[in-house]
């Protein structure tokens, strides 16, 4: 696999209104194709993928009809994630249960990497339920769908999140509502964060920093690229790239008097890394 120059690159005109990393010359404009080691790599990791796939989800169902606390699902995502190409440095402490994660978003493959290395659940657009056996696999790891376009459905969703924060130890949620180049940090949107204005006895709040480094360029999902592109760029890639994770300071979001506040401290610690990541640039 190879990437243009932007000189050479066939870019197309830049709109007025897009966001600013969607007007950089992004990876997958850049992209020249895939090389014939490329399909091989990809063979072999599908390959990995579905015998992980095809091992872990007997016991899954196995451990589940047991009724015994499921490690099967984690198990999965973080040989995942390393098929994938991630090669995963955590640094600082993640609280194991009663935690409500908020995170940076870079990649479909953050949720292989923070489901492998903390185990847990995530909230998730609608559309991801339907898709074929991603959706399966969302649920399997206790994922909560919420229809980001349905403000009437609002009540009911926070409903659900309170729900699952009761029953699953550990529930992440991407409050940009979108993926960025790691260059920068999307405004936080606050409503489904309207579950800890009153929060269940004993969660706790903790941030998380995805940093990808060098490589979030290549690696981010970003613009009008598809889904199934970006895989396909980031299965046939040559080599690994290292990802370092960051649990942040966790904070208990009783001591915040609503959502905004909550979201504005998640914000703060995580812009604080990312700046630093970045040698400094200020982030707004």
């Amino acid at each position: 696999m190879a990437y243009l120059s932007p000189e050479k690159a066939d870019l197309p005109d830049i709109d007025p209104d897009a966001r600013p990393c969607d007007t950089q010359p992004m990876a997958y404009r850049l992209w020249d194709g895939t090389s014939l080691m490329g399909y091989l790599r990809f063979g072999l990791r599908m390959l990995l993928l579905f015998i992980t796939l095809f091992v872990c989800v007997p016991f899954y169902y196995s451990w589940r009809i047991l009724g015994l606390s499921n490690p099967w699902p984690k198990i999965f995502l973080k040989i995942a994630a390393y098929a994938c190409g991630a090669r995963v440095k955590t640094i600082g402490t993640p609280i194991k249960r009663d935690v409500f994660f908020i995170s940076n978003h870079i990649s479909w493959v953050d949720i292989a990497i923070l489901g492998g290395h903390s185990g847990t659940a995530f909230v998730s657009k609608q559309e991801i339920a339907n898709w074929p056996i991603i959706g399966w696999l969302c649920r399997l790891n206790d994922t909560v769908f919420v229809s980001r376009g349905d403000r009437m459905a609002i009540a009911q969703q926070i409903n659900e999140l309170r729900d699952a924060l009761e029953e699953t130890w550990a529930i992440t949620i991407f409050p940009e509502g979108t993926t960025t180049d790691g260059s920068t940090l999307l405004p936080f949107k606050a409503p489904l964060l309207k579950v800890l204005e009153t929060p269940p006895p004993g969660i706790m709040v903790q941030p998380i920093f995805l940093d990808y480094g060098e490589n979030a360029f290549e690696i981010g999902w970003v613009g009008d690229e598809s889904a199934q592109s970006n895989a396909w760029r980031l299965l046939t890639r040559r080599g690994g790239f290292p990802v370092d994770v960051h649990f942040l300071e966790p904070f208990d979001p009783d001591h915040f008097n609503d959502r905004k506040e909550i979201a504005a401290e998640a914000r703060r610690q995580i812009a604080k890394k990312l700046s630093a990541s970045l040698g400094g640039k200020a982030i707004v």
